[in-house]
């Protein structure tokens, strides 16, 4: 089993599909539905579908983001200004990772996470001239206020849960599930030791942003996501889509 993509609705596959390939590094298929674009590894890819537009990113809707893992922040967010794409300045977010955040041109927001907390990045960890190189779709990020029910359902589906992550400053928690036979350095699945080992995975993490008790509204630009080795469609606790990958 693989988290094999995302599925978004968009207003122009094709125009969206350029400036993930030409800005972001990533290769650009047709399907019969849309434009698949993607890193070419174990990750998910993300498919472009036709009929969306007007996405607005809301903290009340459950779909959030994605996340794509780099080796050096700093050159990624150089290279986005060099194309004038906004982008924040990057920084060490708590004992989380060391981020930066930008949108898509239709909206879709996007976390840029490096494979190491501030400081403790090897020299030429990345190539200047290449920064999305060695880049992934580490996350896609859903929010939730049942994480109880969701560790129920994806367990059941065959996935791992990784990492537990606190950010009580922000009143959420964090918990991160993958297919895989992987275990973390260290048993204690909240350890902060276990993050930079995350952050250099080569496949997808599904994430929760998980706020205990809160309810969010679907987001009927986010068409689901796809999982290699599924055997029929199904829909998750909310009833969004899982289509087999």
């Amino acid at each position: 089993m693989r988290l094999s993509a995302v599925r978004l609705r968009v207003a122009d596959p094709g125009r969206l599909a350029a400036f993930y390939r030409d800005i972001l590094g990533m290769s650009v298929g047709r399907t019969e539905t849309g434009h698949r674009v993607g890193y070419d590894s174990a990750d998910a890819d993300i498919l472009l579908l036709p009929g969306g537009g007007g996405y607005t990113h809301d903290k009340g809707q459950r779909y959030w983001k994605i996340g794509i893992t780099v080796p050096d922040v700093d050159l990624a967010a150089a290279h986005l200004r060099r194309f004038d794409v906004p982008v924040s300045t990057p920084n060490q977010f708590l004992d989380i990772g060391y981020m930066c955040h930008l949108a898509d041109p239709e909206g879709f927001v996007i976390e840029l996470l490096q494979h190491d907390f501030e400081g403790n990045r090897p020299p030429h960890a990345a190539d200047p001239d290449a920064p999305f190189a060695q880049a992934r779709i580490g996350q896609i990020t859903l929010r939730t206020g049942d994480i109880a029910a969701e560790d129920a359902f994806w367990r059941a589906r065959g996935m791992s849960l990784l990492s537990m992550q606190e950010v009580a400053p922000y009143g959420f928690d964090l918990h991160f599930y993958a297919f895989t036979d992987e275990t973390p350095p260290n048993h204690d699945l909240w350890a902060v030791e276990n993050r930079e080992w995350l952050w250099k995975r080569a496949y997808t993490t599904l994430e929760f942003q998980h706020v205990a008790g809160a309810q969010f509204a679907h987001v009927p630009d986010f068409r689901g996501i796809e999982i290699e080795g599924l055997s029929e469609p199904l829909t998750d606790i909310v009833g969004d889509q899982i289509l087999p990958g």
